[in-house]
Order: C-alpha cells, then sequence, then structure tokens
C-alpha cells in the first residue's frame, strides 16, 4: 500500500480503534498487582498510543503532502543519472514514458478527488498523477498534469499547447490543488465555455526537499529549487508532452508559497516564465524554522536575500517584461500592505494586474473565488504556440470524436476595469451560496 493510499490511512485508523477498545476490554485482567499486569498495562498503553500517533501522522501526511512515498519518508531517493527520452505515437503520453523525466505514478491520492474527467479523453481531457526527475537537480517531485480534450483530437495531432505551471503553498500538496483550489475541473469548465484557451496545467508544490520550505530558492550547497523550477520541470514537460517552447507560452500560479514562488521564478527568470499568478503570496523571502537558511551567511548570503526581495528588485533593478496578476483582500489578509506597495511599484514594461476583495483570509475559501478569474487571466495572457511537432501518420478518427475546426486562441481580450491611476483590475467571482 502506497504511503498515500486510502487503503493504508482505513486501516491504520482500524488498527487505532481496534487497539483502544482491546485496552478497554483487557484492562480489568490487568489491573491486579504483579509483575506481569504492571507490565501488560504498559504495553497497552504503549500500543494505544503509537496506533493513535500514526494514524495522525498519517493523516496529516495524506493532506499535506510531506512525503509522497516509502521512499522518501525512508530517504531512499534515486539518485541514478536519467536520459531524456522523446515521446513516439499518435498521441505523446506519459503513458509511454518509462525511463524518462516524467513518470508514471500510483494515485497519488487523485482517486480521492471528486469532478475529475471522466469518459473520453478527447472529450473531456485527462488528469495523469506523475513524477517529475531533475536531470541537474536530481529531484523527484509528485505532480498531476492535465491536459485538455484537444491534446487528444486529431485536429490538434501536431500542435503543442500553453502551459501553467501550478505550485500549491506550504504545507501543502499537489492534492490541495486539486481538491480544494479545483484547478483541473475548474479548467475543463472554462475551456468547454471557451473562457480559456487549451491550456497544459502541471501542479506540484513549493518544496524540492520536504519537509523543509525550500521557497523555490537555490540554496547554497543545498536543494536547488529555482533550478528545478527553471529548468528541470521545463525540459521535463518539453521532452514528454506537447507543449510550446517560447517562453511565452509558459505561465506560473500560485497560492500562499506558492505565489511568492510563481512571482519570484517569474521575475527573476522572465526568459522562462512571462506571466505570474498569484494569490496572497509574499513579495519577499526570509529564513525561517521551516526553511532553515536559505541565503547563506555573510556579505554574499545577504546579497542573495535581498534579490529575492521584489519591491528591492522593482526599485533597484530594470523591471522585466512579464505580466503579473496579484491577489489580496483589505480586510483579513496580512499581506494588503505589500500587494499595495508593488502594484503602485510596477514600472514599464512590467504590467501588475490585481483582484482586491473587500474582506477575505488565508484559505481556500477566498482562493476559491479568486482561482476561476485568475486562470481566464492568465489564459488571455499566454501566446498559444504557433510551432509544430512532427507525428506518425495519424488514424482514422472514430465516428462522433472529432474536435474543434482548428487551434482555439482564447476569448478576445476586452479592457477591464481600471483604478485612478490606470492599473487593471481582475473582478473576483461572487461567491455562491
Amino acid at each position: 500500500m502506497g504511503l498515500t493510499s486510502q487503503s493504508l490511512e482505513y486501516t491504520v485508523i482500524v488498527l487505532a480503534v481496534a487497539s483502544v477498545a482491546a485496552t478497554v476490554w483487557l484492562w480489568p485482567r490487568l489491573s491486579r498487582r504483579g509483575v506481569g499486569p504492571v507490565l501488560g498495562r504498559l504495553g497497552a498503553i504503549a500500543v494505544t498510543q503509537l496506533s493513535i500517533v500514526c494514524a495522525l501522522a498519517l493523516a496529516v501526511n495524506t493532506n499535506f503532502e510531506f512525503y509522497g512515498n516509502w521512499d522518501e519518508l525512508l530517504g531512499n531517493n534515486d539518485k541514478a543519472p536519467v536520459s531524456v527520452s522523446q515521446g513516439g505515437g499518435q498521441y505523446a503520453s506519459v503513458g509511454n514514458m518509462k525511463g524518462g523525466l516524467i513518470q508514471p505514478a500510483g494515485p497519488q491520492g487523485l482517486d480521492r478527488v471528486s469532478g475529475l474527467p471522466k469518459g473520453p479523453p478527447n472529450q473531456v481531457g485527462k488528469v495523469e498523477s506523475v513524477r517529475i526527475i531533475g536531470r541537474r537537480t536530481r529531484a523527484i517531485n509528485p505532480g498531476f498534469v492535465y491536459l485538455p480534450p484537444q491534446y487528444f483530437q486529431q485536429q490538434y495531432r501536431r500542435q503543442r499547447f500553453p502551459v501553467m505551471v501550478v505550485i500549491s503553498g506550504y504545507p501543502g500538496g499537489i492534492m490541495n490543488l486539486a481538491q480544494h483550489l479545483q484547478v483541473p475541473q475548474n479548467a475543463g469548465k472554462l475551456i468547454s465555455q471557451g473562457r480559456m484557451q487549451p491550456t497544459v496545467i502541471v501542479m506540484v508544490r513549493p518544496t524540492i526537499a520536504p519537509p523543509r520550505d525550500t521557497e523555490c530558492v537555490d540554496v547554497p550547497g543545498g536543494p536547488q529549487a529555482e533550478t528545478f523550477f527553471t529548468k528541470d520541470l521545463p525540459d521535463a514537460m518539453k521532452a514528454t508532452y506537447r507543449v510550446g517552447h517560447d517562453p511565452s507560452a509558459w505561465g506560473a500560479f500560485g497560492y500562499s508559497s506558492g505565489g511568492t514562488c510563481s512571482l519570484q521564478l517569474a521575475m527573476r527568470n522572465p526568459k522562462v516564465y512571462t506571466s505570474a499568478v498569484s494569490l496572497s503570496g509574499d513579495y519577499a523571502i526570509k529564513d525561517d524554522l521551516t526553511t532553515g537558511s536559505l541565503f547563506g551567511p555573510g556579505p554574499e548570503g545577504a546579497k542573495r536575500e535581498r534579490e529575492h526581495d521584489l519591491l528591492w528588485r522593482m526599485k533597484h533593478l530594470p523591471a522585466p517584461q512579464i505580466s503579473a496578476l496579484v491577489a489580496s483582500s483589505r480586510k483579513g489578509e496580512a499581506d494588503y500592505g505589500a500587494t499595495m506597495n508593488f502594484l503602485h511599484a510596477a514600472k514599464s514594461p512590467m504590467t501588475v494586474d490585481s483582484i482586491i476583495l473587500p474582506q477575505g483570509s488565508h484559505q481556500f475559501t477566498t482562493w476559491r473565488r479568486e482561482v476561476v478569474p485568475a486562470l481566464e487571466w492568465q489564459s488571455q495572457q499566454l501566446t498559444f504556440p504557433q510551432d509544430t511537432q512532427a507525428v506518425s501518420p495519424p488514424r482514422k478518427p472514430a465516428p462522433g470524436k472529432g474536435g474543434a475546426s482548428g487551434p482555439q486562441t482564447g476569448p478576445s481580450k476586452s479592457p477591464a476595469p481600471t483604478d485612478d491611476k490606470g492599473r487593471r483590475r481582475v473582478e473576483a467571482e461572487r461567491p455562491r451560496g
């Protein structure tokens, strides 16, 4: 049974309940005097406590995904060299990429998520559970990949697609993106309604060395998280799926720590990501108990930390040619003041839009209001790739399974509401009662 599987979680919970029941049942017999009964009581208490702690630890790990599998928990990470494989067949899919940089994985909790595509992929799309292998960093990260229906349709058999790299918060994991934020479910609905262009979405967590919070930073002498997100992940996606190779087709998207990562990745690497969405993200990265030392000691460490302060970059460095969307709430969000400072500091050629709610908080209730307009916004920033990929001669499609007549480049971009200084605002959907 996998570390995050439902069967293991239920089994451990049943064992915990059984140990408590057995302790209650046997306690009268163990209440007598003597060495045997005393040892029996100690043993019963130890077994009961251990089973309860294991059940709680497993539930917390399943929810937050500190460890995705037994090898991660035991430190048995695969460090063997890997190779880049090119997909074959009519439709490239992770299923035939064994030995590549993206490999099939177990459910990783995906079997507990409702509302995912069910049916023929060329009609409803598909979500794949994978593990992503860093060729440079040697990191092995869990991920989900959403492929839109068009990816499997005959008309698009040579077409590459734009990419959104969606990053969860910390502590947290890819399950939160699928279950609580419902990224693939919302994207599927928006694409079917013509409000979002067909897009490949890869969902990942912000850390590459759990349980440490690496904050998408290349740590001196430690995990190279920024390298993973800017080199390893794009290389793996391009080697496995039909996705755009030009930076204009790539965007980063995240909430909380994932939003912090998204802004950092785009502003520091505009030749990799040309747009970023940050829902309740921070604008500077600081060391804390979960991160350890991210930047190293001395003047060099101080310099690296300063360069991860986005307001400092706005003031002292040329603005990157990217577009960004930031979201916060006037009441209830600690980052509201920093968000307004970031908006005021924005300068050409960088453009910054915003979702500012009257009231919200740092939780999924708020982010669920923001995710749909944020997905629409980023879709409008990404260029549908014009390059194509050669494939083998297509097979004759089955009757009734055709798709659209050509690439949909998404809805036309209409003028957005502006404030008194000309900054655009993106309207969040009203919560539905």
